[in-house]
């Protein structure tokens, strides 16, 4: 079965400790996190940001006042999905220390979590979803290789 096409832009925020992160996402790894996530092709944007940024746009778009590991602005999902994934470093990096993961590792989940997103599922409408998208999550992690980020 062939994978979805993917266009995709890959942005890095300037920060301090910016390299790390852009050593563990080199754009090969994020595009094949993200074609194993889609169900269609997709126009997708991955932004990775620091903690004020991240801050705002959970702040101004979802009314919560702290910097989250990953934002979904999702656009249209037929005939393409279309989103912007934005991902803040500083709270990727304080997750996956805590879980004792490789950076990359926690990062492959976050990128699969927020393509889901941007295709309509959602963890935070019941019980049942948020079983149902952690399912599907370990699933295509186990695809990449990636063990069940909810063990």
């Amino acid at each position: 079965m062939a994978l979805p096409a993917l266009s995709l832009s890959l942005q890095f925020a300037r920060f301090d400790g910016v390299a790390e992160h852009r050593a563990a996402l080199p754009r090969a790894f994020v595009v094949r996190c993200l074609r194993r996530a889609l169900e269609r092709d997709a126009e997708l944007t991955v932004r990775i940001v620091d903690a004020d940024e991240g801050q705002a746009l959970n702040r101004d778009y979802r009314g919560r006042d702290y910097a989250t590991n990953v934002l979904t602005f999702d656009y249209a999902v037929e005939p393409v999905v279309m989103a912007d994934l934005v991902l803040c470093a500083p709270v990727i990096a304080a997750e996956a220390k805590k879980l004792k993961k490789p950076l990359a590792a926690h990062y492959a989940h976050l990128l699969v979590h927020g393509a889901l997103h941007a295709q309509g599922w959602d963890h935070e409408t019941s019980e049942a979803d948020a079983e149902a998208m952690e399912a599907r999550e370990t699933e295509i992690l186990a695809t990449l290789g990636e063990p069940d980020p909810y063990r």
